[in-house]
Order: C-alpha cells, then structure tokens, then sequence
C-alpha cells in the first residue's frame, strides 16, 4: 500500500498553499496498492517532531483511490484534531524553530470503526487496534521561523 502526493514527494516541502501562511487546504492525497479485503481506511496527519495530530479521518471508503484537495471522500469521518476542531490543520511554522517532520499515514483495517465524529485520536487507535492489516507514509517537511515565539 501506499500514499502520495502529486505536490510533493516523500522527504520534501508541503507547498505553502496547505499551511497557516496560505488557504491551509489539505494537499491532495493518491492511495495505491489498498489490500483487497480492506473494510475501510483510516489517515492520521501529524507533527512528528511537535506531537500534534492536524488531521484525523477514519472509515474512508476502502475504494477511494485518492483525498482531493480540500474535500474527503464520500462517506468518510473527520475526528477531531489536537487544536479541538474537525478538518486539517496545516503546519503553522510561525510557531516553531528549526525543520519539522509531518507525516500522512495511512491504514488498511478488516472492519469501520464503530465510533461517533467527535472521536479523537485515541479512541480511533484504541479502535483499529487489532485490525489494521496494512499502512503507508508519506512525510513532508516544514520550516519553521518561531516568529510567533518572539515577544
């Protein structure tokens, strides 16, 4: 399984466009590869390097091939974010110093995921636990400024 991005590859920039500094639209996602028995999918976006969940949607449709710029597949569930809101959260550079790791992951799981829209992160890992059959990444980078930091 995999996932990508035809705006930037695996190790590389997100295009400012997706971020804070720009509409913070999410970047348009292809899924590759989805194992045949899959029931649904699940994307977790995150900071690596800051632990901060800026997307969550679970129970996509195992058919979808792609996430479209600013729009989830049909049938889908967003989960709510670090920042307590549903929908993504681009990476906000003004916050932090140095390059910064955000990364897609996508899971394959045997099942949905019996759970309300105001789920969040843990209580959709807590869920998949056990049922996750496959998972891709894709990472992008970030430069941050800290311009925000500085009083």
């Amino acid at each position: 399984m995999q996932i990508t991005s035809p705006l930037f590859q695996h190790g590389q920039p997100i295009p400012l466009k997706h971020t804070c500094y720009g509409p913070n639209i999410n970047p348009p996602l292809e899924f590759h590869d989805i194992p045949a028995h899959a029931q649904s999918l699940t994307l977790i976006f995150e900071d690596v390097d800051g632990a901060w969940v800026h997307w969550l949607v679970f129970n996509i449709p195992p058919t979808a091939t792609a996430c479209r710029q600013d729009a989830l597949p049909l049938g889908s569930t967003e989960g709510i974010a670090n920042g307590g809101t549903f929908g993504y959260e681009g990476p906000c550079m003004k916050y932090f110093h140095g390059t910064h790791r955000y990364r897609f992951t996508l899971y394959a799981l045997d099942t949905l995921l019996p759970l309300p829209p105001h789920s969040d992160r843990d209580a959709v890992e807590a869920a998949m636990r056990g049922h996750v059959i496959a998972q891709a990444e894709l990472t992008g980078l970030a430069e941050g400024d800290g311009s925000a930091l500085v009083a």
